[in-house]
């Protein structure tokens, strides 16, 4: 049978090993995609280090696949044998849960993800059902779709919900792999864009992606040079600090909203008061479906938002996860096959 390689999580808290398995068969409703560039994302922790329960080992990771249709299995309509397309972490959908009946295919009770539910990108090959395909636009290279296809659709999908309109001030906080990229989409959709983040080294990125105001969040008040703005209509929290979540609830305009996409252990606080007296909301987002990769992928195609990657080799699988687990990466690493 013929082989690939792929790196796998052999047990919870293992390490990534380079492996040679089998190339896997597509069954009814699945596609073999052979996998181009795979990005890797702080999420990938899940599947590492076992964040959540019943997750079967060993397994690949990856959710952030970019590659070309391989093969069908049976069953799959509306897709054909290479044509260009990508995997995010919605990997797939009961279709019969009240969520699913609903439409509402993100929140799915039983929803399938990309590497977690069954093996994903950090491979040569790998099957995903078809009905978590996103077409990737002949403007974007596998490396260029990789990321848009988790960090990506997270911020352009929860700012595209976020009910602020053309000329609203809207601030992204934190400027990381998620922030650069909230502030390029805030900025395409015509937002007045306050780029939040620690120390000046990265003021002048930030009004390079299109940030119109930054605020160096250790020597400025958040609250304060948001109130000489008018208010946030909308603040983008991408970091992790629950502390810091709270705290910038009162730079929001009334009627503002606080939408929260970076993932943190600790929960933060806000006064009751302060949502109540001038209408002010908190909303968490998910990334969304595969036709919102599809669209994120279009948008960014088409007004030319684009991830700051750091490329590397398959087989360089663990030192690529560890880079982007410390910090240092500006901003997304994604591996690529060579395929």
């Amino acid at each position: 049978m013929a082989k690939m390689r792929a790196v796998q999580v052999k047990y919870a808290k293992g390490p990534l090993e380079l492996v040679e398995m089998n190339i896997p068969e597509p069954g009814p409703h699945q596609v073999r995609i052979k996998v181009q560039a795979c990005g890797i994302c702080h999420s990938d922790a899940v599947v590492k280090d076992g964040l959540f329960p019943g997750i079967q080992y060993p397994r690949v990771p990856g959710h952030e696949v970019a590659g070309v249709i391989d093969a069908l299995g049976a069953e799959v309509r509306g897709w054909k044998v290479g044509q260009r397309v990508g995997v995010g972490w919605h990997g797939g959908h009961c279709g019969y849960c009240s969520s699913c009946r609903r439409g509402d295919f993100a929140t799915c009770e039983h929803g399938q993800v990309a590497g977690l539910s069954y093996d994903g990108g950090y491979a040569e090959y790998m099957v995903t059902p078809a009905i978590g395909l996103a077409l990737i636009p002949d403007d974007l290279s596998a490396v260029e779709a990789g990321p848009l296809l988790c960090a990506g659709i997270t911020t352009y999908n929860a700012l595209r919900h976020s009910g602020a309109m053309a000329g609203d001030v809207v601030a992204v906080h934190g400027i990381g792999g998620l922030g650069h990229l909230g502030v390029q989409f805030a900025n395409k959709m015509g937002f007045k864009v306050v780029a939040i983040a620690r120390g000046k080294d990265k003021e002048a990125l930030a009004k390079q992606l299109g940030a119109h105001h930054y605020i160096d969040s250790n020597t400025d008040s958040i609250v304060d040079r948001l109130k000489e703005l008018g208010g946030a209509k909308v603040i983008l929290s991408t970091i992790t600090n629950g502390k810091a979540m709270g705290d910038v609830i009162q730079g929001l305009a009334p009627n503002g909203k606080l939408v929260v996409v970076g993932v943190g252990s600790e929960p933060f606080s806000v006064s009751s008061l302060e949502l109540l007296a001038a209408r002010k909301s908190i909303m968490g987002w998910p990334s969304g479906t595969a036709l919102d990769s599809q669209d994120t992928m279009a948008f960014s195609a088409l007004t030319g938002v684009r991830s700051m990657n750091e490329v590397m080799p398959l087989e360089k699988a663990a030192e690529a996860y560890d880079r982007m687990m410390s910090g240092k990466a500006r901003f997304r690493v994604v591996l690529v096959t060579g395929k």
